[in-house]
């Protein structure tokens, strides 16, 4: 006779597969904010006016 499909089981490591991938990027991004030193994404900081007169450094 076959065994019974645990599926309690299987979605309990989906579950912390999922949740392991999520901690992960959580990760990554937190690295990444950390590198730029700011909050700012990095799409934002590209777009800076630096040919505006030199005004701006002291």
């Amino acid at each position: 006779m076959a065994r019974k499909p645990n599926y309690n089981f299987e979605k309990r490591q989906k579950d912390l597969a999922r949740q392991k991938k999520k901690e992960e990027k959580l990760q990554k991004k937190a690295l990444k904010k950390d590198a730029l030193g700011n909050d700012i994404p990095e799409t934002e900081e590209s777009e800076e006016p630096t040919e505006e007169g030199g005004s701006t450094e002291v």
